[in-house]
């Protein structure tokens, strides 16, 4: 663990769309199309509340019939960035370090704070099977900051063993049905891995939705009702799933977009799975006129681009929409300006879920008794970071601002040396931390690939990792439209190896075009008399 470093020498730190075309809804129902600009919502506003689309009748009945005793009733009722992280966790796990001159103050009363809320004022303890209290609380209160007031509930907040532990739980409550009732999942094409996996593993109906790469990865709504309309002929479409900023892409969804996808979620009663872990925290900092909205969150570059939450803008759609959608958000330790991925931290936001629901989820999260509580403290810091009056204040912002500044100047290094290369075409790394390029793979290459029972971009990537040592993951393993290739790549190296790892594929990319593109050697053919 990185806090080990306070004990040992010699240990270096660890590393820490454009707007979619404008669709014309028409009016249904009498249901006034709200938009951003010009609603005004109140708090508590009245509105009617329509039956959800997910309910004890709908609920997966594997949930059901699950029970886990030493979690059951009886319990419940009788129960610098990345050094300024590290500290408070070092405090947590070794207490005794309260007594040292070596922290900071608020460092301190931070970690006084997660231990008191610790059975046993001990990270070895369990928590509850939602978190530590305060912790959930801390979240909250980040969320509502972020979100500019839209007011968040502690009690919908659940820490998670890092965002992917959520999503399975959501989709484990949803999972249900046999033949044409099979749940249908939505997700977008390109998607990171775990959404196919995890549909798969709970034997639902993959939907692939197209997102537009010519319009920087941007999310047609009217791919959204094709893919939709196709899949109802087959199951039952359930589940919306978004990633925002994207992941592979590294796209950030306008307003507008937003908009636009939780008015289809509303009109076809389908549950919002928003997966926003590539930002993260709550204030819009300037670095080099780049804006950057802090688990992506605080990793968004373009000079065009802001980071908006489905939460917020829901709630800017008035009353009838944020009364009704049910929608889970998720979040993650692992991205963003702090990149603790080790830590398995994590929590989800769930929104308009069924009270009976509700329990049933908290009994499924019960089954694995809490997320590690470290992973919880390190989520606490993150959300809750230096403010301006406290000692560690002026070394957090520093090194933040360095380490975004530092991706925002990679992020156009990135998409300016690619575009440069002859049959490589890269969209802008609007956020997050990776770039997705397309490349043009000669026929002979991919007839190649085909004689090995292989995809094209896989066949590439193994030819740049052997003949260079980069390794690139290819764009086949995250899908992508048919007779296109693509493979993502980190930004994060510095900048410096980054500029020589992107010259290194360049010339990698022109000998593969050449040596692909040349004519096959014609073999003589001969007659016979």
């Amino acid at each position: 663990m990185h806090f080990l470093k306070h004990f040992t020498r010699g240990c270096p730190p660890a590393p820490l769309c454009p707007s979619l075309r404008q669709h014309v809804w028409g009016k249904a129902a009498g249901l006034k199309r709200f938009s951003t600009a010009e609603a005004s919502v109140r708090t508590g506003a009245p509105a009617m509340v329509r039956e959800r689309c997910l309910t004890m009748a709908t609920l997966n009945p594997h949930v059901k019939a699950v029970e886990y005793a030493v979690r059951g009733p009886i319990v419940k009722r009788a129960g610098d960035i990345e050094r300024a992280l590290q500290k408070v966790v070092a405090l947590c796990c070794f207490p005794e370090l309260l007594e040292s001159p070596a922290f900071p103050d608020d460092a301190k009363q931070r970690a006084q704070r997660i231990l008191q809320d610790c059975g046993g004022q001990s990270l070895g303890s369990y928590s509850a099977s939602q978190g530590v209290e305060c912790i959930r609380r801390d979240i909250a209160d980040y969320i509502t900051h972020r979100d500019q007031g839209v007011p968040s509930d502690w009690n919908n907040i659940y820490l998670t063993t890092g965002a992917s532990d959520g999503i399975m739980s959501i989709l484990k409550l949803i999972v249900s049905g046999q033949g044409t009732s099979r749940t249908g999942v939505m997700i977008p094409i390109p998607q990171y891995p775990l959404y196919s996996a995890a549909i798969s593993e709970l034997n639902a109906v993959h939907i692939n939705y197209y997102l537009d790469e010519d319009h920087c990865w941007a999310l047609d709504i009217e791919e959204l009702q094709r893919a939709y309309l196709t899949a109802k002929q087959q199951c039952q479409p359930r589940v919306l799933c978004i990633i925002n900023p994207g992941n592979p892409t590294g796209q950030v969804q306008s307003k507008k977009c937003i908009e636009e996808v939780l008015h289809f979620a509303f009109e076809e009663n389908l549950f919002v799975m928003a997966d926003e872990v590539m930002l993260f925290s709550c204030c819009t900092i300037v670095v080099n006129l780049a804006v950057f909205v802090q688990v992506y969150q605080d990793n968004v570059y373009a000079l065009d681009c802001q980071f908006h939450s489905f939460k917020k803008v829901l709630y800017e759609m008035g009353p009838e929409y944020f009364n009704n959608v049910e929608l889970a958000s998720f979040h993650s330790t692992s991205k963003g300006y702090t990149g603790e991925c080790g830590f398995r931290g994590g929590y989800m936001e769930v929104l308009n879920m069924d009270p009976q629901v509700e329990a049933q989820l908290v009994k499924l999260l019960s089954v694995r008794l809490c997320p590690p509580i470290p992973g919880q403290a390190a989520m606490d810091v993150i959300v809750n970071p230096p403010k301006v009056h406290e000692p560690s204040y002026a070394q957090f912002i520093k090194e933040k601002s360095s380490v975004l500044d530092v991706l925002a100047h990679k992020a156009m290094l990135t998409e300016r040396i690619l575009n440069s290369v002859p049959g490589i075409k890269c969209n802008p790394v609007q956020g997050a931390m990776y770039a997705f390029p397309q490349i043009f793979i000669p026929p002979r290459a991919i007839e190649e690939a085909q004689s090995q029972s292989m995809a094209p971009d896989m066949l590439y990537c193994l030819k740049l990792l052997e003949e260079t040592g980069i390794c690139v993951v290819p764009g086949s393993g995250f899908g992508q439209k048919e007779g296109t290739f693509h493979f993502r790549m980190t930004i994060l190296p510095s900048p410096e190896k980054l500029e020589v790892l992107l010259g290194q594929l360049k010339e990698f990319h022109l000998r593969f075009l050449e040596e692909y593109s040349q004519q096959a050697p014609q073999i003589p053919r001969t007659t016979q008399d």
